[in-house]
């Protein structure tokens, strides 16, 4: 177990924004776990798990100890007629997984890629894009509960996957163990997950469901391959949102909304051009993006906080190093963002990230 006092957060934030933590400890195997919580000190004091740091605002130093979260490997599991069951640690890099797996020769996550963060934070988040979500490829997990130190696994199911949702984002029932999961118990703050598996389909087929790889297989002159998929996500990705690596941000800052078919019409009768899909449930999802984008904000600036120029569901740090932006000025944008969007079309948008 490794532990540094006083650590700079800002290489460990894809936004950038500067803040310290009073303890860091590096994760790199439960082992490490266990002996955190066994630890006279530190193990009596609350915790902020941290992965790879995409989908987080920091507001402010961090007084929790922060666990981050290192667990490295990667494996074949299983291999039956209708699937690969493949393992990975949570510490692993999200996409350079994804890329791992078709190097391979197990396709099913190409659409997922270049998605930012660790493969841990994937099902917290349940991670989307371009028609696949991770719950579609998804077997179970392995996780320690920091309370009592116990190990457990969760299938699907006990996940409770929603919509950038799951049963790692919504807090405990007071006095409840993790034999609660099946009725939705929260895990918040409670559990921190040590190993994903994924189950990949045999045979494999292109998830096209997304208008512009639709639009690339059918100009094709073969059907795509996975690696094909894998790369025009790339190249799709790339040009509309921004590397955290030059421009600091956490992706899409808004969940897309969902209305009824009657909220939907109203709005269409004001703004025949929203962007809406419908979904299986029979609700109407909205295009995020495009709400705040009609309310003018494309390029606008809060101090060092600005709306993405190419995509306004997306944030940006304009600043760099010393100077860069802060989560203040961060979510004094997103909450100008969310008063003028609900002003104009009554929706209240809902922030991705966890503001810290």
């Amino acid at each position: 177990m490794l532990v540094e006092n006083n650590a700079s957060l800002q290489p460990y934030n894809t936004f950038g924004i500067v803040a310290r933590a009073q303890t860091l400890v590096r994760v790199r195997s439960s082992d490490d776990v266990h002996a955190l919580r066994a630890h006279p000190q530190l193990g009596t004091q609350p915790w902020f798990v941290l992965g790879g740091g995409s989908n987080v605002v920091l507001t402010g130093d961090v007084k929790p100890v922060v666990l981050k979260m290192e667990i490295k490997g990667r494996r074949l599991v299983q291999e039956t007629e209708h699937a690969w069951i493949v393992e990975a640690g949570a510490g692993e890099p999200w996409h350079d997984t994804v890329a791992w797996t078709l190097a391979q020769g197990w396709p099913g996550l190409e659409n997922l890629a270049l998605i930012p963060g660790t493969v841990g934070a994937a099902p917290v988040q349940n991670i989307g894009a371009y028609g696949v979500e991770l719950q579609d490829r998804f077997d179970s997990l392995d996780a320690i509960d920091l309370a009592t130190g116990q190990s457990f696994t969760l299938n699907a199911a006990q996940c409770a996957f929603g919509y950038r949702d799951s049963v790692f984002k919504h807090a405990p029932a007071p006095g409840s163990a993790v034999g609660d999961v099946p009725r939705g118990m929260g895990l918040a703050g409670r559990a921190v997950i040590t190993q994903v598996r994924f189950r990949l389909p045999k045979p494999w087929k292109p998830e096209l469901g997304y208008a512009e790889l639709e639009r690339r297989a059918a100009e094709a002159d073969v059907p795509p391959s996975p690696q094909q998929i894998f790369d025009w996500v790339c190249a799709i990705r790339r040009a509309k949102l921004p590397d955290p690596a030059v421009l600091g941000n956490a992706g899409s800052f808004f969940k897309n909304p969902t209305v009824t078919p009657e909220q939907c019409a109203d709005i269409i009768a004001r703004d025949p051009k929203i962007v809406h899909y419908p979904m299986p449930d029979g609700s109407i999802k909205l295009a995020a993006g495009w709400l705040i984008d009609a309310c003018g904000w494309k390029g606008k600036t809060v101090g060092k906080a600005a709306v993405y120029e190419k995509q306004a569901l997306v944030l940006v740090n304009q600043g760099r190093g010393e100077t860069s932006v802060t989560g203040g000025e961060v979510m004094t944008l997103a909450k100008a963002i969310q008063t003028s969007v609900y002003e104009r079309f009554g929706i209240r948008l809902e922030p991705e990230p966890v503001v810290v």
